[in-house]
């Protein structure tokens, strides 16, 4: 692959200059090509742009001319191919870096369009902060006017009480004005922010186009090379990688609690300042990494040795060379880059070109045949359809999408889905009786659910944002859907204790009883986990008992089954199928034990 900054016509030169030594290349013809973008495939931090074009070719050499594609583009990324009824074959494709001509942006009608929308709305600004001028002193004249029937009479004034009935006008006059003036003060306000927002807009486009405009702006041309064997049509496919590109996993997630299910809407946001706009393209959404390479990273050697203090060494001038190894004056060290070579072409360094055989369909030596006629099929719905492989998935948007080159988050849909889910009410009474609704769902889909945020909804109702870890296909998560008073929990303090212990009373057993309540107000089956947690001691000599309930009746991680299970940290897990109405009482009691000429911690 070619870079160089000498234009367009570097291929027209090239022929002109050689065209003594062949008569074949005499009668190459150079066409400047428009091509439009069809299709975008973005990952999370790049993009490969497909781009298309049409050209009628005549036999011989002839150079297609791809102008005004963006300057940041991976030169090493471009692949190009075609297919056609010219019997054509790609000799080379070169890149080059063109730069416009300095324009005067004043004269631009854009820009007069927006000088008198800017007018317009400045115009209505300072209307409308002489409405809130005007409402601020109606305000304050209300106020005075309360002041003074409430403040007491003069001292030499005579003695007087108002009437009841005058009181009760004022307080009418009073609250109705106000409340008239805070509801037209809250709308005056709105329409205040909206208009300096549409300002901000305004200016911030006309100061695009008056910066932008009046520089010099550079792209780059891609510039094919090719040999028809006879004329006849030729469609050409330009790929190329841009950075500046990216998406991030996004969801609406739904519970339906009567249903027991969750209906999924699965978005993905876009974003890209790749310095082209994407005007009504295929869009597909990847979720490799080609960043990372194919490979792991290979280990190391990690030496462990003796400091030995260098000597100081003097401040020495040094230079790069080609290979990106820094070679220091007076210095025998050499610092080898060698990610410089990382993933280089080989390049012909003759004449300062660099050129590359095109892969493909249309590689070098290749015949271009005439493409077979597309299907087309129509969806019931706008749905993506998911490429799975070993190490990622694709998913490839049902619609038509615009994503426009000025780096703002644009919404598209990836899929819908209907999960089937198990309710669960979570409780801690101990620090907070309220129960807290969960469900967990399982993945049915056969797209992968990314790490993303999460809009959560409960029925029609908004419940918070949360996120998600990354859910595999037929992989369970669970659903944070925040407090339900469909399951009532309360715990009290039954009794607390301390009593000396041992014949001599040297002992010091402090007990703990509480009773936790709970009701299931649904109309329907609800699971309820609360938890309890009981004392951990530190000390062989501080010991505890546990009362209610009874050990036997205490199941274990290892050896579930029970309707209580102790787990980690010492905490008791009640897990408790209620049925509708129904209201249970647990008791919960345990005590301390120890020696009385110890202090013990922690106890409440």
């Amino acid at each position: 692959m070619k870079t160089s900054t000498i234009g367009a016509a570097a291929c027209r030169a090239l022929f002109i200059a050689a065209m003594f030594c062949s008569p074949v290349l005499a009668l190459a013809q150079d066409t400047r090509t428009p091509s439009k973008i069809t299709a975008v495939t973005v990952y999370t931090d790049r993009a490969i742009v497909t781009r298309t074009a049409s050209v009628e070719l005549s036999a011989g050499e002839s150079c297609i001319a791809l102008e005004k594609l963006p300057v940041d583009l991976v030169d090493a990324s471009v692949q190009v191919r075609g297919r056609g009824t010219a019997a054509a074959t790609i000799l080379d494709v070169t890149t080059a870096i063109t730069h416009t001509d300095k324009v005067d942006a004043t004269s631009q009608p854009r820009v007069k369009t927006l000088q008198d929308e800017l007018k317009a709305v400045d115009k209505t600004l300072r209307a409308l902060n002489d409405r809130n001028t005007t409402l601020q002193w109606q305000v304050s004249l209300v106020g005075k006017i309360e002041d003074a029937i409430a403040a007491p009479p003069a001292k030499d004034a005579p003695a007087s009480h108002p009437k009841i009935e005058d009181m009760q006008k004022l307080l009418d006059f009073s609250r109705e004005n106000r409340a008239a003036l805070a509801v037209e003060g809250q709308k005056l306000s709105d329409e205040i922010n909206e208009t300096q927002g549409r300002r901000v807009a305004l200016q911030s486009q006309l100061n695009e186009i008056l910066q932008g405009g009046s520089a010099r702006k550079s792209y780059k041309t891609v510039t094919v090379r090719l040999n028809a064997a006879k004329s006849g049509s030729l469609d050409l496919t330009l790929d190329y990688t841009v950075h500046g590109a990216s998406w991030t996993p996004a969801y609406d997630v739904r519970l339906r609690a009567e249903e027991r299910v969750v209906e999924l809407a699965y978005h993905g946001i876009v974003r890209q300042s790749s310095g082209e706009d994407w005007k009504n393209i295929a869009l597909t959404l990847s979720t490799a990494r080609p960043g990372l390479g194919g490979s792991a990273p290979e280990a190391k050697p990690w030496y462990v040795d003796v400091f030995v203090p260098k000597p100081a060494v003097d401040a020495s001038s040094g230079s790069f060379n080609r290979t990106g190894a820094v070679s220091l004056g007076n210095s025998n060290a050499l610092m080898l880059n060698t990610a410089a070579m990382d993933n280089r072409f080989n390049n012909d360094m003759a004449g300062n070109r660099y050129t590359f055989a095109a892969n493909g369909d249309g590689y070098t030596g290749g015949r271009l045949t005439a493409a077979p006629a597309l299907s087309v099929v129509t969806s019931d719905y706008a749905v993506a359809k998911v490429d799975n492989t070993t190490t990622s998935a694709s998913f490839k948007i049902a619609a038509a999408t615009s994503i426009p080159s000025d780096n703002t988050p644009q919404k598209v849909s990836i899929t819908t889905a209907k999960l089937g889910a198990k309710l669960q009410y979570q409780s801690l009474p101990a620090l907070q009786e309220t129960a807290y609704l969960s469900a967990y769902v399982d993945n049915s889909t056969e797209f992968p659910l990314l790490a993303g945020s999460t809009n959560v909804f409960l029925d029609d109702a908004f419940v918070s944002t949360s996120s998600i870890k990354t859910v595999m296909p037929s992989e369970r998560f669970q659903l944070s859907l925040g407090a339900d008073e469909g399951v009532a929990i309360k715990r009290r303090v039954v009794n607390r204790f301390s009593e000396t212990t041992g014949l001599t009373g040297k002992g010091r057993r402090v007990t703990y009883e509480f009773l936790v309540t709970i009701t299931n107000k649904k109309k329907t089956v609800e699971r309820v986990v609360f938890k309890e947690s009981l004392p951990i001691s530190r000390n062989e000599k501080i010991v505890l008992n546990v009362l209610a309930p009874a050990e036997r009746d205490i199941g274990t991680v290892e050896k579930p089954g029970k309707e209580v299970t102790r787990e980690e940290n010492n905490t008791l897990v009640w897990r408790i199928d209620m049925k509708p109405g129904e209201k249970r009482e647990i008791p919960v009691k345990f005590n301390i034990e120890y020696p009385g000429d110890i202090q013990v911690t922690g106890l409440e």
